[in-house]
């Protein structure tokens, strides 16, 4: 999810979400956002830009998020765009080399939250939109697309992928982790019937998505796909990992 993404696993949140539910900080500085479209929700309030950031940074940090995260970002190179930028947790995972990475998020609370690790990141971060559905970005113009735990929270996710496929220079990577529609059919049906709970709670999430089709479908060409669950209730967990190249 964007506010960062990606940022769906409701199983790994822990108690310090809560708290955070309970008594959000209020900066005077944060910007409003109740007229701005989002990238990843069904609309951004206080609970999507300011709460539900914290509570992904907490929950997707470190742990078994550290492999595919490493994974995923580790054959960056050149121009990089990143949707789903959020809190930052993809930044200790960039290869020095990196020319620029422009990053796209809706919530204000996830900049803040990245502030820290932008600072000791020795690559140039650029913030230049907000919405993965419309990326302020020329066509053909960077050479990978980094996404975390993004795609089950943008509402049009096709468009999305359409998106990534214009700005990419032909070649170029769309470089991914997200979790979707299981192969499993008792948890297919699972997903399935909690997916509207799932969006109304966790920032639009959808677990119901089949990444590898709609990546497919976008005209990006896959080049390596794993597909597994990560530990926890399987229903939240059916990851696939892979790498899309623009043709």
């Amino acid at each position: 999810m964007y506010g960062g993404p990606n940022r769906c696993f409701a199983a790994w949140w822990p108690r310090d979400f809560i708290t955070m539910t309970a008594r959000p900080r209020h900066d005077t500085d944060w910007p409003c956002c109740a007229r701005r479209r989002a990238c990843h929700t069904d609309g951004v309030g206080l609970y999507a830009d300011q709460i539900l950031p914290r509570a992904i940074n907490l929950a997707l940090r470190g742990g078994e998020f550290a492999g595919p995260r490493a994974r995923a970002a580790g054959g960056l190179d050149g121009e990089v765009l990143e949707i789903g930028f959020g809190s930052g947790l993809n930044i200790p995972y960039y290869p020095a080399g990196l020319k620029r990475v422009q990053a796209v998020d809706p919530a204000a609370a996830g900049r803040r939250l990245a502030a820290g690790r932008a600072a000791s990141c020795t690559v140039s971060i650029e913030y230049v939109g907000t919405d993965a559905e419309a990326l302020p970005v020329a066509d053909a113009s960077v050479d990978h697309v980094l996404s975390t735990w993004t795609l089950c929270t943008i509402p049009d996710a096709m468009r999305a992928l359409g998106e990534v496929r214009r700005v990419l220079r032909p070649g170029g990577a769309f470089r991914f982790v997200e979790h979707g529609l299981a192969p499993d059919q008792s948890v297919a049906r699972l997903q399935q019937l909690l997916t509207p709970v799932q969006r109304r709670a966790f920032g639009g999430c959808h677990l119901d998505r089949r990444i590898d089709q709609l990546v497919a479908a976008a005209g990006l060409e896959l080049t390596r796909l794993d597909t597994y669950y990560m530990k926890g209730p399987r229903a939240l967990g059916y990851t696939f990992e892979g790498v899309a190249i623009r043709p």
